[in-house]
């Protein structure tokens, strides 16, 4: 019988089975102290070879270590293994490129691979590996973990090291890497050099722990630091598999299963809640960032049942091809007028993340209503303002459905939800008026048109500063529902080509990626990874950092321009040409919907590059919310 890649088996050394004999002779055990079957003392020749070549030895260690983090990996669901190039991982590249199961997005850059990585597991819910080389190369990956941590969003970190006699020693390309990523990982193990004395069980269990760490709640990233000595890997292929993991072997099952580790709904606290709720008449319910369209649409069956407005962020799941009676996409356009902002809400229920609109976090902190009632999976605080009255651990889908069945079926409804209908229909027409009259390129109106014209079954990333404020203002809602990726856990521009990548592939769709040209200019070698994939990238040049321009440090002339719009001059033609990416460049509104429609029908990658002046933009943005 044969088992895959363990079909070579030879006996792993084990301190508590050996015994010395009288003639100097070794006798061999099982790793547990017992005798082995007669079958494998064929392996015991080999073993006497490596304990004369402990370089050997090592080599073999390292393979077999290697070899069953990858497979443990591979078993717990981990679907993707984001690989830059080094020396040191050399035990877990080889170990990667020999697993058949083990799929790979391989790029030079740390700092790509890490971010490809958590756009990954935005799209799955599922941990990728990140794999590194030893020194700065693990530094890279910081700012994808301060996102992930921020965030929840899972992820491993499998970074190589040097053994601990070359720590502190000078030895090039060491630094301390334990602890590297600080309170910004789950958890964190530092594993030893690979050495086949030492239980080969105790390398599953510790990846088993791993990534039940990072999908328990809050989920996050873990960092794995293996350590490895030279020589990295064998001249043969023979493996040193314990006896007592042979069951192990022949299954397709982690050695280690953890039970589900969700959120439970409370039946009793969902009881107390309502009795808060049932008495409030106009209350809102605030969609924040949600990981899937299930908990989008539970927020919106929740909205009906109360007959309460549904304010649905842009991350919400429940904003682009929303549907919902009680939903109001317009809010943050709503919330621009001081008169109606001044109707205040007697409750609120915030589920999920955060929001981008900061108009929305002013009108509840100008009202500061209670109850304020935030229901989330992670236990962590969501209250910058300080105005929460209780906070809910709970799975969000679940808590909703409950609710929803304790509202009743139809809700009340009334006037205080008919007034924001009607008012968003009305802003909706408005904007609408102006987008028709509107013949040169804008940046709100450059986000409307992709969320109209982008295809049912693609993906949309959207980055951060202003190409998010603008898709969540003014996105239409009445299109094709897409799964929305952002990220705004740390809201940082870094890594966003990347994230889209690793997103394209965790969701298996063609994605489209709304991006500012200096969060472009920030991640421009990801675009690498863009060959091969389905991703339209719409670049939204004003040359500089156009969100600065609507902060009141744009008043101060003297510095603004150097110190805050930082203009690059520069376009991503030549960029698309290198990266070899297919390329626009419309002039009108007209032209960029032609080019996008065109671009996310093609099986490649597209760069539709937009230029916009800044100073304009805040004047057209300013005229939008005044009425024109």
């Amino acid at each position: 019988m044969t088992h895959g890649w363990w079909e070579r088996q030879t006996v792993m050394w084990a301190r508590n089975g050996r015994e010395a004999s009288g003639d100097g002779d070794l006798r061999v055990g099982d790793g547990l102290g017992g005798a082995l079957p007669p079958s494998l003392h064929r392996a015991t020749p080999f073993l006497g070879c490596a304990m004369n070549n402990p370089g050997e030895a090592t080599a073999r260690a390292n393979r077999l270590w290697a070899k069953l983090i990858v497979e443990e990996l591979v078993r717990n669901g981990v679907g993707l293994f984001c690989v830059a190039p080094g020396s040191r991982s050399t035990p877990l590249v080889a170990a990667i490129a020999e697993n058949p199961k083990a799929e790979t997005l391989i790029h030079f850059d740390e700092r790509g691979t890490s971010f490809a990585a958590l756009g990954y597991a935005r799209a799955t819910g599922l941990p990728a590996a990140w794999v590194t080389t030893s020194g700065t190369a693990v530094a890279n990956g910081l700012p994808a973990v301060v996102e992930a941590s921020t965030d929840d969003v899972p992820m491993i970190l499998l970074t190589a090291d040097r053994p601990p006699e070359l720590r502190k020693t000078g030895a090039n390309q060491t630094i301390e890497q334990p602890g590297i990523f600080g309170e910004y990982v789950r958890w964190s193990f530092d594993l030893p050099a690979p050495d086949l004395d030492v239980d080969a069980a105790s390398v599953l269990t510790t990846v088993d722990q791993a990534v039940h760490r990072a999908l328990r709640a809050p989920p996050g990233p873990v960092h794995i630091n293996a350590m490895f000595r030279e020589p990295f890997i064998p001249e043969n292929a023979e493996d040193d598999l314990s006896h007592h993991l042979e069951r192990w072997r022949e299954s397709e099952a982690p050695y280690t299963r953890y039970s589900p580790t969700k959120p439970s709904v409370d039946d009793a606290g969902i009881e107390e809640i309502w009795s808060e709720l049932r008495v409030v008449g106009r209350g809102l319910i605030v969609a924040g960032r949600l990981s899937s369209r299930k908990e989008g649409e539970a927020a919106a069956r929740l909205a009906k049942a109360l007959g309460w407005p549904l304010f649905p962020d842009i991350g919400s799941q429940a904003r682009l091809g929303g549907g919902s009676e009680a939903a109001i996409p317009n809010y943050d356009v709503l919330l621009a007028d001081e008169v109606f902002a001044s109707n205040a809400p007697e409750a609120v229920l915030h589920v999920g993340g955060g929001v981008v609109s900061k108009r929305l976090l002013q009108y509840i902190s100008r009202h500061r209503p209670e109850p304020y009632i935030v229901v989330k999976e992670s236990p962590s605080r969501l209250d910058p303002n300080h105005f929460v009255t209780r906070s809910v651990e709970s799975d969000v889908a679940g808590f909703c459905d409950a609710l929803s069945k304790l509202a009743g079926k139809d809700g009340r409804g009334g006037a205080w939800l008919d007034g924001w209908r009607e008012a968003s229909a009305k802003a909706e027409r408005r904007v609408e008026v102006i987008a028709a009259k509107t013949g040169e390129i804008t940046e709100p109106f450059v986000a409307r048109s992709v969320s109209r014209n982008i295809p049912e079954g693609h993906g949309l990333v959207v980055a951060s500063s202003m190409p998010i404020r603008d898709m969540d203002a003014y996105a239409v809602s009445d299109r094709a529902y897409v799964p929305v990726a952002a990220n705004r856990g740390a809201s940082g521009i870094d890594g966003t080509v990347a994230t889209a990548a690793g997103f394209a592939r965790g969701t298996g769709r063609p994605a489209t990626l709304v991006v500012g040209d200096l969060a472009l200019l920030h991640d421009l070698n990801s675009l690498a990874m863009l060959r091969g994939l389905p991703v339209t990238v719409v670049a939204v040049n004003n040359d500089g950092g156009g969100i600065f321009s609507f902060l009141p440090v744009s008043k101060e002339g003297a510095f603004f321009e150097e110190y805050f719009g930082t203009p690059q001059r520069v376009g991503f033609e030549h960029a698309a040409a290198m990266f070899g990416l297919e390329y626009e460049s419309p002039e009108t509104m007209r032209d960029f919907e032609e080019a996008y429609r065109g671009a996310v029908s093609r099986d490649s990658s597209t760069i539709i590059e937009i230029r916009t002046d800044r100073a304009e933009n805040v004047a057209f943005h300013r005229g939008l919310l005044s009425g024109g």
